[in-house]
């Protein structure tokens, strides 16, 4: 008989070529939850995330659906998990759920936040967050994030390889800044995102920012044209984090944005 578990599960992507591999010699963070879960309990198992997160993207909030024959108390699986599991990957919670339970049905958004850094961070801190070593004008940032709020063709902002339905709603972007550790976070709220589309926006609204003959007008005109062939930047991954996925029967969390991985 099939178990099925629902996991929360937060780690620093820096070592792991995504949440899924592309290749068989690829170091995940899937392949890394499965096997490290076949050493301990000695059965197989499949398993999903809701987000597909990529090379050197970090999480606080993935969730994941785990089936296998298993049938253990919740606690004695993530106890055991966490103890075989490298430093770098930790499963903060598992429950027990139905065998039919699907992970994107009840979805209401999805919440990632960026960080970029206006002076150079220590070692410490570079690996969660982009290092911008040109000033940015953060009210030119805000205007040009704010273009992007709402339901619109983001092919602009995608791969290249998304050509079927790139039509994508943005809930709202906010800009919260922490002056005394020279930190900028981007929050991107929304039920669903293209492959590299936070990344693409938040690079190509810094870009735009930081350049005085360039205005948001820019922004506007590159969504408008439906292209992604075009030379605003690409924000690097280490910035990114799946901070949430919040479910309609999640309670509101008055804390959402304190968060500081610093």
């Amino acid at each position: 008989m099939k178990h099925c578990y629902k996991l929360l599960v937060a780690y620093d992507g820096t070592a792991y070529q995504g949440w899924q591999a592309q290749t068989p010699m690829d170091k995940t963070i899937a392949g890394t939850l499965q096997k490290s879960f076949q050493s301990i309990f000695k059965m197989p198992m499949t398993l999903r995330g809701v987000s597909r997160t990529d090379a050197g993207v970090h999480a606080m909030g993935q969730v994941v659906r785990v089936r296998t024959d298993l049938d253990l108390d919740p606690a004695k699986i993530e106890f055991a998990w966490n103890n075989r599991l490298p430093s770098d990957i930790i499963v903060r919670q598992v429950e027990r759920v139905p065998t039919a339970y699907r992970l994107q049905e009840g979805i209401v958004e999805k919440v990632y936040l960026y960080h970029f850094f206006t002076s150079r961070p220590t070692p410490f801190q570079s690996r969660y967050g982009w290092y911008v070593q040109y000033p940015v004008d953060l009210e030119k940032l805000q205007k040009c994030l704010q273009l992007l709020v709402g339901t619109h063709d983001f092919r602009s902002f995608c791969t290249g390889d998304d050509w079927d339905d790139t039509v994508r709603t943005v809930n709202s972007i906010t800009v919260n800044q922490f002056p005394e550790k020279k930190l900028v976070q981007i929050v991107v709220k929304g039920p669903r995102f293209l492959r590299y589309m936070i990344r693409r926006i938040v690079g190509a609204c810094i870009h735009v920012a930081s350049v005085n003959k360039l205005d948001a007008t820019e922004i506007e005109a590159t969504l408008l044209r439906k292209n992604p062939e075009h030379c605003l930047p690409n924000a690097p991954a280490q910035g990114l984090m799946l901070y949430k996925i919040k479910y309609q029967e999640d309670q509101v969390d008055a804390s959402e944005f304190v968060f500081q991985v610093f």
